[in-house]
């Protein structure tokens, strides 16, 4: 029997014998290095006394090997560090995206109504694109397609979903959270979610989980749905603010929310009092830009070198209009135009922090919205007013024409970016995860299914192709599912397959009834009405007319029949599962998925 000093010396001895062995393998640099730095890391604690007492019984060959390979592993270290140190540290992100801003709605895009200083010194510090998408004309599926870099036809979401809807992105596929997230970012989203909670029919009295945090972001506070619409309450992470469990949510019993033009749902769920009191719908977007600040602040407090990528989803300027009282009546048109003037003074807010904390420099701001400018009652009394919602853009919110889904979209980030210039490139939010994922040295993972392209090139200047030349975009109705490519855009029914309201002052007024309002031309539509003898599909050369004037379907039958095939390769991959969120153009016989 060995004593146990004597085992131990036997020990030494064989790790002696298996360093040499190794040795005389050609064991790779790297793994020596490896593991004296771990043996090195070791003996910093002498109360690893197992560990210690076997390096004292090496043999002293062994010792001075050990010693040279210690102190080549220190240099190695220390150039790693001194090189990670002289690296390009990736960029903060931030990216802001409005609600139902149109393509008119800047002064940078040509407002003329209304001032939009902060914006507009984005676009003379960075890149405005004149041919940017949202992946669909309506809320829900557009920020679903942003966030996942899919076109939401995979998903077969149409529309703006309930309040009872399940979390509507699979916790396994890539956002641009999650892949940010895995490349060491904090990350976080605040304002509005409308992607759903849950995994069956969500309980509000419960834990609103799976939800945003369980697809790549850290923290979130916010808005559950939609401002004009139930339940008006703040979440934050997983909660319900200030929810009393001794005062539940309520299904169908009248909640106590504030009241406002173009604002309901009133019926849809009470209870909760103190949760819908302390939603004060004039303080929203003042509460969002006051969050967004505070999370910038407490990174630079709490993690400083941590790189950030922060999601602020405003309600501004989706209905009800709802300006903090400072902005009213500072706009030449109406309220519309105020709540515009909040929208601007939320991204002064945040380019200010920047500035004071000097993360301007290498922060990447992408400003954009989730679709084009809305013709409800509020919408029409700005127009009166001279205020073009989308420009000279044909069309209008939840449509496939180009006013329902061009958007503004500005990039700006200093030393990368060319100040004060212009991009015609054809570019799509669904871009945004892989783009994103190029500047910040993310990895999206091969596996995964996404549309979206890198347009970094695009977004510095330096590209010497176009990085898109095609693209899917989803209007509400399933049967107007649009194809463009290059200068060409087909859509394979006649009218924009948006609201279907028919007269001037009709909330949900839109499509060719809207032209009588508007005064807008397309050759489709005579009083309002769409011509009877006017071709079944639409297309339209943008190049040239950019304004949708004409349909050439009749004139180009070839680009038009190309299209056609083309786009019904895209239709079946649409799913067979239920069609997600509200459809306002009911199907008409037995319409394709």
């Amino acid at each position: 029997m060995l004593h146990a000093e004597e085992r131990e010396d036997q020990e030494a001895r064989h790790q002696e014998q298996a360093i040499l062995s190794r040795l005389g393998r050609g064991v790779p640099l790297q793994s020596l290095f490896r593991c004296v730095t771990y043996g090195a890391i070791t003996l910093a604690h002498p109360q690893i006394y197992s560990g210690l007492s076997l390096i004292l019984r090496l043999g002293p060959k062994t010792i001075r090997l050990v010693a040279i390979l210690a102190g080549l592993s220190w240099l190695l270290l220390s150039w790693g560090n001194s090189v990670a140190a002289s690296a390009p540290r990736p960029p903060n992100i931030l990216l802001i995206n409005a609600d139902d801003l149109g393509y008119g709605d800047l002064g940078c895009y040509g407002a003329t109504q209304l001032k939009t200083p902060h914006i507009d010194r984005l676009a003379r510090e960075g890149r405005r694109f004149t041919d940017a998408h949202s992946a669909s004309a309506v809320c829900s599926p557009s920020r679903y397609g942003l966030l996942t870099g899919q076109y939401p036809l995979r998903k077969n979401f149409w529309g703006p979903i309930n309040l009872y809807q399940p979390l509507t992105i699979d916790a396994e596929q890539p956002t641009v959270a999650s892949v940010l997230k895995s490349a060491g970012y904090a990350t976080a989203i605040i304002g509005k979610w409308h992607l759903g909670f849950g995994r069956g029919r969500t309980d509000w009295n419960k834990p609103l989980k799976p939800g945003p945090l369980e697809v790549g972001f850290d923290y979130f506070f916010g808005i559950p749905t939609v401002n004009s619409g139930p339940p008006a309450v703040y979440v934050e992470n997983h909660s319900v603010v200030n929810f009393d469990p001794a005062d539940p949510f309520v299904p169908g019993q009248e909640s106590v929310t504030q009241r406002w033009p173009e604002k309901g749902g009133y019926e849809s769920i009470g209870g909760a009092r103190a949760a819908f009191e302390s939603y004060r719908d004039e303080e929203v977007g003042t509460t969002f830009a006051g969050k967004a600040v505070a999370w910038i602040e407490r990174q630079q407090q709490q993690a400083a070198d941590q790189p950030f990528f922060l999601y602020l989803a405003t309600t501004n300027i989706h209905h009800p209009f709802t300006p903090a009282p400072r902005f009213i009546g500072s706009s030449g048109c109406g309220r519309y135009g105020d709540f515009v003037h909040e929208l601007d003074w939320m991204v002064g807010e945040l380019l200010s922090c920047l500035d004071r904390h000097g993360l301007a420099e290498n922060t990447l701001v992408v400003f954009t919205s989730d679709n084009g400018g809305m013709l409800h009652q509020t919408g029409q009394h700005a127009w009166k007013r001279g205020h073009r919602l989308n420009g000279d853009l044909l069309g209008f919110k939840f449509g496939a024409w180009e006013g329902g889904h061009r958007v503004p979209f500005i990039v700006r980030w200093p030393g990368r970016v060319p100040g004060g210039s212009t991009s015609t490139a054809l570019v799509s939010q669904i871009d945004l995860i892989t783009t994103f994922a190029a500047a910040a040295g993310a990895v999206v993972s091969p596996d995964a299914v996404v549309d979206g392209v890198n347009q970094l090139a695009e977004f510095t200047g330096t590209a010497t192709s176009r990085s898109r030349t095609a693209l899917v975009i989803s209007p509400n109705s399933p049967r107007h599912l649009t194809l463009r490519q290059g200068r060409w855009l087909l859509i394979p029914a006649q009218d924009e397959g948006g609201f279907q309201g028919k007269k001037p002052g009709d909330h949900l007024l839109g499509g060719a009834a809207a032209q009588q309002f508007t005064g807008l031309v397309n050759s489709d539509v005579i009083g309002g009405q769409i011509r009877p003898d006017a071709p079944p599909i639409q297309l339209y050369d943008l190049a040239a007319d950019p304004r949708q004037t004409t349909n050439l379907a009749v004139q180009q039958p070839g680009v038009a029949e190309r299209m056609l095939d083309e786009l019904s390769s895209w239709r079946e991959k649409i799913p067979a599962s239920p069609r997600l969120g509200w459809i306002h153009l009911q199907p008409q016989g037995q319409e394709q998925r």
